[in-house]
């Protein structure tokens, strides 16, 4: 499975299984459709192993943790069940580390999907993948999101209460710490030993990801901003302008931006750009082509509408490339910025500091997360490319 994918599940009983060469701690979430546990008792995890048609099962180290999720048994009123891990080592991250999913039939064994999340880094811990019901029919998403504060990011973001640890006073002497003990109600989240402040979260870090909260957002390579203002998602439409001038020698410059849209499975589904200046029926328009790309401000403008944007699309690269042969090392200050449509206001840019002699660049990606809200992710990757057509391949791969 890739993100965002999703298979239909033959069997009633589902295990989860998540596999890494670090001992990971698995738990698993029951959510309603507002995408919130109905108390902490819907938290599954080592100390709280059982919840309706949730059980939760160690590996004992030599084996992987498990969940496993009775579908005839999950109440009503619970829409999904998302699968979460995050290394049982206190402070290690998922840098070098791929853990693998692996979803199975609880009866008979057999391995229904695998997942592996791509391109971790300072990620402490993941939301997995999701068990879902659709129209009457279970089903699997592959997800991979990280959080940058740990299992305690997640279970906050998902409604369960997680107890802080209360400050000692000063002159109290050490007390011993009495082992973990299961409690009658809810537990809270293992917290981990008093640290410092943690650095900041490297790309798709989740709840430590920058939002829009603070004003405009100045991108360098491979960051990630989460379209949230507010704690609202931006569905909004939005423009991303794309703009290049001459390098040194001057001369004019005929570029072409496009977007490629692309479903859960990096499948093309379409592409906008000179030659094509609508698709998705209406949610993304073109400005049209500039064949010199004098003059100060965007060279090329697409509109995204990004509430209208159909599900069936989860990405959307947005590139430029050289239909004449010239190289980027040939343009100067070449950048991609998202506008608000509807107030002018500059909300990311991402400036390309960077030149190679190729004829094409991946700018940037918006990826819807599986939670709704969108994320935006400055590329600056530059490959060998004249037409939009040549930039679908090397786009599907940068999701």
């Amino acid at each position: 499975m890739t993100p965002g994918s999703n298979v239909p599940l033959s069997a009633a009983r589902i295990t989860v299984d998540v596999a890494a060469p670090v001992r990971l701690d698995v738990s698993g979430l029951l959510l309603t459709g507002g995408g919130k546990v109905r108390s902490d008792d819907d938290f599954i995890f080592y100390n709280q192993p059982s919840g309706p048609g949730v059980a939760y099962r160690s590996g004992g180290g030599a084996a992987p943790d498990a969940i496993t999720v009775d579908t005839a048994a999950v109440p009503p009123d619970i829409e999904k069940i998302v699968v979460t891990a995050s290394p049982d080592a206190a402070g290690q991250t998922f840098q070098g580390i791929e853990p693998t999913a692996t979803l199975r039939d609880a009866d008979g064994g057999a391995v229904l999907a695998t997942f592996t999340p791509p391109q971790l880094g300072a990620e402490t811990a993941l939301v997995v993948v999701e068990i879902y019901r659709r129209g009457g029919q279970w089903k699997a998403r592959a997800v991979g999101q990280g959080y940058a504060n740990g299992l305690a990011g997640i279970a906050t973001d998902f409604g369960v209460t997680v107890e802080e640890p209360a400050a000692a006073a000063p002159a109290a002497p050490p007390q011993p710490v009495a082992p973990p003990v299961a409690p009658s109600t809810a537990p809270p989240v293992p917290a981990a030993p008093a640290a410092p402040p943690a650095p900041a979260p490297a790309p798709g870090a989740g709840a430590g990801k920058i939002n829009l909260d603070k004003g405009r957002v100045s991108l360098q390579k491979n960051q990630t901003v989460s379209l949230v203002k507010g704690g609202r998602p931006l569905l909004s439409q939005v423009r991303m302008g794309l703009g290049w001038e001459p390098a040194f020698r001057g001369g004019d410059i005929d570029l072409d931006a496009s977007v490629i849209a692309f479903g859960p499975q990096r499948n093309h589904i379409d592409s906008c750009y000179f030659g094509k200046l609508t698709i998705l029926k209406g949610a993304v328009k073109h400005s049209g082509d500039n064949l010199t790309g004098e003059g100060a401000g965007d060279d090329e403008v697409i509109v995204v509408d990004l509430g209208r944007i159909p599900e069936e699309v989860s990405g959307l690269v947005f590139t430029v490339n050289s239909f004449s042969g010239q190289k980027f090392t040939d343009v100067a200050k070449a950048y991609c910025r998202l506008v608000d449509a509807a107030t002018e206001e500059e909300l990311v840019r991402f400036d390309l500091t960077q030149a190679e002699p190729r004829t094409g660049v991946l700018m940037a990606k918006l990826i819807r997360q599986f939670s709704g809200e969108w994320e935006m992710t400055a590329i600056g990757d530059f490959v060998k490319a004249r037409t939009v057509r040549n930039m679908v391949d090397p786009a599907a791969k940068a999701l």
